[in-house]
């Protein structure tokens, strides 16, 4: 016997991804519904070779749903992730809403998966910030082998972790370029096609950014609270795929062709580092795969046990859909969970 899901936003870019997800990974599901607003009923989504119809989350009775992969943003997810754990069902959330909660376990499987059980306070479970998981991801065997100290990382972050509206700004902007049209920017403060913007989420009274102290805040929970971070991240003209600059500096000595051998059999990682043109991964190559990509690596000698890694991965994936599902997956794994129908 399956389980029953519920998405809800499945209207929105990690909304649509999730559903394409759950029928390529042939998830256990018997049921999905997908949700989202009142003005949303009735639109179709896909659902693998199936098309579901939109229901109203406002209307919805949660009482026969297993998991609830939520992707509505934090407003949403506040007022309604504690009403649907109240009915019983799992909620998977992917807002920064109950990130920073001590109760509530955020979750990257490759990295903290022994911290899910977690979930059985609030029945709640946190997905990172997409820039995060793909970084602890990489972190996450480094860490094990050689204790990290101190990571510094920029990012260049695509155009799709700001949402749909974000996507076609860059498109129309893109064109009007090419037809000497006037470039107006509405989702971002500056035109973003042929530029970069150092600016993601709002200014924090420190300077930085609301996005680069979620780094610092989630890596910690994450991976371990001793690890310092400083980042910098950066919106660029890429419809598809965040990329990370990260410098890494460890207690004990690691050599960069240890780091390979050890991120080549790490979870979740694909090494493809070779010393000549062409010979990384770009966020382009990213989309629509699962792994977080490692390339680049190479000694910092700038300071004693430096590294300096290049990181790419999905952001709409495993920055977000995926890693959702990955939790999912492991509840049941771990048998945390039992469907209702079968257990009635």
């Amino acid at each position: 016997m399956g389980y029953s899901v519920a998405v809800v936003g499945a209207t929105g870019n990690v909304g649509r991804e999730i559903l394409g997800i759950l029928a390529e990974r042939e998830f256990p599901a018997d049921e999905v519904v997908a949700l989202a607003s009142r003005r949303s009923q009735g639109v179709e989504v896909s659902y693998g070779e199936r098309t579901l119809k939109i229901k109203a989350l406002e209307h919805y009775d949660f009482s026969g749903i297993d998991i609830c992969l939520m992707s509505a943003g934090s407003a949403v997810a506040k007022e309604w992730a504690p009403k649907i754990a109240a009915a019983g069902a799992v909620v998977i959330d992917n807002s920064s809403c109950w990130r920073y909660d001590s109760d509530i376990p955020l979750i990257v499987p490759e990295v903290n998966a022994d911290a899910i059980e977690g979930f059985r306070k609030r029945g709640i479970i946190a997905n990172p910030n997409c820039s995060t998981a793909q970084l602890v991801v990489a972190l996450k065997p480094l860490h094990d082998r050689a204790r990290i100290k101190r990571v510094v990382v920029a990012t260049y972050q695509s155009v799709s972790g700001a949402g749909k509206e974000a996507m076609d700004e860059l498109f129309s902007q893109t064109k009007a370029v090419f037809q000497i049209d006037e470039v107006v920017p509405k989702k971002f403060t500056k035109r973003i096609a042929f530029n970069v913007i150092p600016h993601i989420d709002v200014f924090m009274d420190d300077g930085f950014t609301k996005e680069e102290w979620k780094m610092v805040v989630e890596t910690k929970k994450i991976l371990d609270p001793k690890i310092k971070l400083v980042a910098t991240c950066v919106r660029v003209p890429v419809f598809i795929g965040h990329s990370e600059a990260v410098n890494i500096e460890f207690e004990n000595p690691i050599t960069p062709d240890e780091a390979r051998d050890i991120l080549r059999n790490a979870p979740g990682c694909i090494v493809i580092d070779k010393h000549e043109p062409g010979g990384y991964v770009t966020p382009y190559e990213s989309a629509g795969e699962d792994a977080t990509y490692i390339s680049r690596i190479r000694e910092d000698a700038t300071v004693e046990n430096g590294l300096s890694l290049w990181v790419v991965a999905d952001n709409l994936r495993k920055g977000a859909a995926l890693n959702a599902i990955q939790i999912a997956e492991c509840l049941i794994k771990r048998k945390l969970i039992t469907a209702k129908r079968k257990a009635a």
